[in-house]
């Protein structure tokens, strides 16, 4: 597998849980304004685990300090 760090990703629309509710989010929306991380993981139940979702969430005033954004 190629390794995508620093490399730009495509623009996509996606569904996001925002607040409760869902909308949809675009990568370009993000441009020029933050950094975004993109993580993804294959399927529920699959070798990510759970603790690497919550390690994530924990960590996420940390992002927002450093004007990045999850995805």
């Amino acid at each position: 597998m190629a390794v995508l760090v620093n490399k730009q990703a495509p623009d996509f629309t996606a569904a996001a849980v925002i607040n409760g509710e869902f909308q949809d989010i675009t990568l370009s929306q993000f441009k020029g304004k933050k950094n975004v991380v993109l993580f993804f993981y294959p399927l529920d139940f699959t070798f990510v685990c759970p603790t690497e979702l919550h390690a994530f969430q924990e960590k996420l005033g940390e992002f927002k300090a450093r004007n990045t954004e999850v995805l």
